[in-house]
């Protein structure tokens, strides 16, 4: 605003109230095109402040579940898919975020036209690590400490897309404070998508069915293991019926965590 760099709701707030309805020249990026635009805010009429007229969101959180961690660089993958704007359904351009813990506390059970999710509280002392990209295929970061520290078992190789086929598989999910259990699903096929939609699932353990009702927002980036190997990561809910979903295959997550990482250095 007016050759200003602001990066937040209260910073234009701010700028608006100063000016106090003048002329003012904005830098907006719209389609990936950075173009100028001259406007001035009106006053309210109801509290007298200096208004826009524009929806401006600069951050969003949420409960998702972390897929994988490579030990050796501490490059993650969370998701499976983007984050989106809840008003635009589009995706969110992305300036900068963070991995915290969080606990689970309550659960509301999906059902028929009406999604679950996980309820919980995020534990605000401390990243667990920084984000570097918001892509269709997850979002993908690095941690802040080594993850060799982490109790986590041995590392699992990963399936390529080609050796992922019908039938039983777990995934391993948090649906209760931050204990992570594995739970029995049925891989119903495996193809390709575009749209982190490359297996369609159906979950088959009925504790976690009496739990959730199925898969249910929070969920996304559940990682899906078959014959001791990480395949994919659990990434929608079918609305009519919750104990089936779909999945993104693992390779297609690495893939994008590598060519975003090129790309975030490159920058």
């Amino acid at each position: 605003i007016n050759d200003a760099q602001v990066s937040s709701i209260e910073e234009v707030q701010t700028i608006l109230q100063d000016l106090e309805g003048q002329e003012m020249e904005l830098t907006v990026l719209r389609d990936e095109e950075s173009q100028e635009v001259t406007t001035r805010a009106a006053q309210c009429s109801t509290d007298g402040a200096y208004k826009l007229g524009a929806w401006i969101r600069d951050s969003m959180a949420g409960i998702g579940t972390l897929t994988f961690v490579d030990p050796e660089t501490g490059l993650f993958g969370t998701l499976g898919h983007g984050i989106n704007d809840v008003d635009t359904a589009q995706l969110m351009p992305f300036s900068s975020g963070s991995i915290l813990p969080s606990t689970v506390k309550a659960v509301k059970k999906g059902g028929t036209g009406s999604a679950g999710e996980l309820r919980g509280d995020f534990d605000l002392s401390g990243d667990l690590g920084t984000l570097y990209a918001n892509t269709q295929s997850g979002v993908f970061g690095h941690l802040e400490t080594d993850a060799s520290c982490w109790d986590v078992g041995e590392a699992l190789p990963v399936a390529k897309s080609d050796e992922v086929v019908p039938g039983k598989a777990t995934i391993l999910s948090n649906v209760e404070g931050d204990e992570i259990c594995a739970y029995d699903i049925e891989i119903l096929s495996a193809g390709t998508s575009a749209d982190g939609r490359d297996m369609v699932l159906r979950v088959t353990d009925p504790e976690l069915i009496a739990a959730t009702g199925g898969i249910v927002q929070g969920m996304s980036g559940s990682p899906i293991l078959q014959n001791g190997r990480l395949v994919g990561a659990v990434t929608h809910v079918l609305v009519n019926d919750p104990t089936r979903g779909y999945g993104i295959f693992a390779q297609t997550m690495l893939e994008q965590a590598q060519q975003a990482a090129k790309t975030d250095h490159a920058a």
